[in-house]
């Protein structure tokens, strides 16, 4: 049997190992000059925007909407078909997720759902740039301007995504990136936060470091969230693989685009960059499928089985909210490889087996 093909695959090559060597030679381990290296290049590809590193993607979401002064009696709007985390940073500032439904096309966040949730306890809108597709931003920020809300994307999973030529991470007040081992690119764990907003930068620059900006004053009430120097540095070394990684991720899922037939392919919006962090179909047979993919050796991945309003840690609401298309969703989507490591003969493979 040919070698089983991996749904993904956390690159570390040489350069990476060689970028940690250096660092653990260096003696300086937390948030030094690999560090503001690794934040001064992000920005390039955010449009200039402030970045401020931390210690995963969870941290960023959560620094991102204290920062905001987010919190007790607020309601945050969001999407349900996501990963926990997203509703888990709103509850840990002591505000409540809201709950939303999404376009069934692009599986982000639907603006008119959106809306439908806004009370006068509203305080901001994250927006979830699932599977590496970008949200409706612009119908989005509109709301958030007609109601006086923060803006927050989600783009944990869309690095070096764009719409209408603006990349991800400069279409909302801030944005939260995380480096997770399997995302399209990583530092082992880690996250980074975008904002046009200095005031909010330097504000988030406290809470990440126990509310110091020097040794011993703390002005603020903070947390340790610091990115490693060892983690900064293998960020820089695969943010200047991204561009060709990414392309990469966009031709396989070109080729699959051409070649399946039997499940429906994901749909890009209009002016949408699609970065492909996960390559998501839908299929009425999904489990049959899984299972004849597993047994021709191909990895495959169901994101998300559970809807976050249906999980046990944020299923209080009552009533419960009626989210048609999500329900839909977590029954039919089903993710397969897509990773820059594949060859031709990989992706022949995928599609022979999922073609019948």
């Amino acid at each position: 049997m040919p070698a089983a093909i991996a749904l993904s695959r956390p690159h570390v090559g040489n350069d990476e190992i060689a970028a940690a060597v250096r660092v653990l030679r260096s003696g300086q381990l937390v948030q030094g000059q690999e560090v503001a290296a690794f934040e001064a290049e992000f920005s390039r590809i955010v449009a200039g925007r402030h970045c401020v590193a931390v210690s995963s993607g969870t941290a960023a979401l959560h620094l991102t909407l204290t920062g905001l002064g987010i919190g007790v009696g607020d309601e945050v709007v969001l999407p349900s078909f996501t990963f926990a985390a997203t509703a888990n940073a709103v509850a840990l500032t002591g505000a409540a997720p809201v709950f939303a439904d999404i376009d069934p096309h692009t599986f982000c966040l639907a603006p008119a759902a959106a809306a439908a949730a806004i009370t006068p306890r509203t305080a901001a809108i994250v927006a979830v740039h699932l599977y590496g597709h970008p949200a409706a931003m612009h119908q989005l920020d509109l709301l958030a301007d007609r109601h006086g809300l923060a803006l927050v994307e989600d783009a944990a999973q869309a690095v070096a995504a764009h719409l209408h030529h603006v990349p991800a991470g400069a279409l909302g007040h801030a944005a939260a990136f995380s480096f997770y081992p399997t995302k399209n690119m990583h530092t082992m764990e880690g996250g980074m936060i975008t904002t046009a907003d200095t005031q909010l930068a330097r504000r988030l620059r406290l809470l990440r470091n126990q509310g110091m900006d020097r040794p011993y004053h703390h002005e603020i009430i903070g947390f340790n969230a610091r990115m490693t120097e060892l983690a900064a540095a293998i960020g820089r070394v695969q943010l200047a693989a991204l561009p060709r990684r990414t392309a990469a991720r966009q031709s396989n899922a070109a080729y699959l685009d051409t070649h399946l037939r039997t499940v429906t392919i994901p749909r890009t919006g209009p002016g949408v960059g699609h970065v492909y962090h996960q390559y998501t179909v839908r299929t009425d047979q999904r489990d049959m499928l899984r299972d004849r993919l597993a047994a021709a050796g191909i990895g495959t991945g169901v994101y998300y089985p559970v809807p976050v309003h249906r999980q046990p840690a944020h299923g209080q609401a009552h009533p419960a909210p009626q989210l048609p298309h999500t329900d839909v969703a977590v029954d039919q989507v089903l993710s397969l490889p897509v990773h820059p490591d594949l060859s031709t003969a990989d992706l022949a493979r995928i599609v022979e087996a999922v073609n019948p």
